[in-house]
């Protein structure tokens, strides 16, 4: 009979989203119900009974007071935007994720990012590409006019020779698109699965961590729009990036997820155009669309993106419905807030939008979910139903309570500034919301009732 000591470990199989581990595989994990996601891991190795010293450690500890903050220092990337987002610029030995849709331009932003290293920080910059050959990476340089003598290309998707790369260049700076692509011999699984994409990510943290040299990931993401496998990657890098964009509009946005360096909620603005990516350091104007004429069901409202105000207009539409559900279509809003402003008009203002498709919909491909639209979505969708138009320079701030009260909502001043910046001369804000502009006239309105009221009058 085997005893306990010898017997072999069992292999075992952990859940690539939510880290739940089954004996056996199962084609949808028990915990999260995601499909596809149980991954077998190496079978874990029995208890140390004694844990024994390594010797000297290679730094010694030293007291917070007299450890070096030179060398953690933010170096720009010379990309404004990014550098708004990345809190300055990228700290030596930090990792990078950035992730994002295929064909949103990741590529194209970190070509630009590569170029603009190498001309201005004096050491060169190491591409590495995993997903396109290196005469591909030429061509769309000599697209967008990113070639320079110290940007470094090199196609390859084996860690060793990734690591050879880095030897023989000693880059400042080294951007790998994308970690889901490389892989190594001595790890188990295939290219992309989750315990080589666990082994790489650890790898190139590891080598950053090693030679301060700040390492810039691009990563895949999933339908949903999360970061595509293990949760531990985000984990185990510095910073956290978004790559937001629709296909059908040249903006894209730059959404700081996490960030151990800076603050985790700036937002970089740029336009994608044929002949590379640009920043846009004042998006504003881009979420408006200017008309001759009042148009009804369209309202401005002001959110924050980061520490960013930028106006946005929401848009709905309210048509008789010749179906036995109405419906309800959200275009860049959050749909369960939609629904929740339609129920609060349809109790408190008593708008019957049971018999009526409802539509809403923000313009320029903003994303807009931050509770203070609420107002101007409630004020737009009565907007519409009433055929009234709403007047052109009102701005409407606020977030709706299930009761029909109108609450408080952060940083109003600064959001009436902006306001103010773009011409606009009068606004609805929740009470309570302290000292504001004189530049615009506004109106407290403690209610959904009062807020239509004012618009009639």
């Amino acid at each position: 009979m085997t005893s306990s000591k010898t017997r072999p470990a069992r292999a075992a199989y952990r859940c690539g989203e939510c880290g739940h581990e089954v004996a056996k595989w199962v084609g949808r994990c028990p915990e999260c119900q995601a499909w596809g996601t149980v991954d077998e891991i190496a079978a874990a190795r029995p208890a140390l009974a004694r844990i024994r010293t390594a010797g000297p450690p290679r730094i010694p500890a030293r007291p917070i007071g007299q450890v070096d903050i030179e060398v953690a220092r933010a170096v720009t990337t010379g990309v404004d935007e990014l550098d708004r987002v990345l809190g300055g610029g990228i700290v030596p030995g930090a990792v990078v994720l950035l992730a994002g849709e295929p064909g949103v331009g990741k590529s194209t932003l970190l070509l630009e990012v590569a170029h603009r290293w190498a001309e201005g920080s004096g050491r060169p910059s190491l591409y590495i590409t995993g997903e396109e050959s290196a005469g591909q990476v030429r061509l769309r340089a000599e697209r967008t006019g990113n070639l320079h003598d110290d940007l470094w290309l090199a196609a390859e998707s084996e860690l060793s020779a990734l690591l050879g790369h880095v030897d023989a260049v000693r880059p400042g700076l080294l951007i790998v698109d994308s970690v889901q692509t490389i892989s190594s011999v001595e790890v188990d699984g295939s290219a992309g699965g989750v315990t080589q994409v666990r082994a790489m990510a650890a790898a190139l943290v590891a080598l950053a961590k090693e030679r301060d040299l700040p390492v810039v990931l691009v990563g895949h993401v999933t339908k949903d729009g999360s970061v595509a496998g293990p949760r531990l990657m985000e984990h185990l890098v510095d910073v956290v990036l978004h790559f937001e964009g629709d296909r059908h509009s040249t903006l894209r946005l730059v959404r700081g997820v996490k960030n151990r360096f800076g603050p985790a909620d700036e937002v970089g603005c740029f336009e994608l155009r044929e002949d590379g990516i640009v920043g846009v350091p004042d998006p504003s104007g881009l979420f408006l669309n200017r008309r001759d004429v009042d148009v009804a069901g369209t309202a401005v409202t002001v959110v924050m993106e980061g520490k960013r105000p930028l106006l946005s207009e929401v848009q709905a539409l309210v048509s008789k419905s010749y179906l036995p559900a109405p419906r309800r279509a959200v275009s860049g809003l959050d749909s369960a807030r939609v629904a929740m402003a339609l129920a609060v008009l349809d109790k408190r203002a008593k708008l019957r939008l049971g018999e009526q498709d409802v539509y809403a919909a923000t313009v320029g491909g903003m994303r807009v979910i931050e509770p203070a639209a609420d107002l101007a979505v409630a004020l737009a969708v009565a907007s519409a139903y009433r055929d009234t138009p709403i007047p052109a320079g009102l701005v409407v701030i606020g977030e709706v309570g299930l009761a029909g009260e109108v609450r408080r909502v952060p940083n109003v001043a600064r959001r009436l500034a902006e306001a103010a910046r773009l011409g606009f001369t009068k606004a609805l804000v929740p009470p309570d919301s302290g000292e504001l502009p004189a530049e615009v006239r506004h109106v407290v309105v403690p209610d959904l009732g009062s807020a239509l009221a004012e618009l009639e009058g």
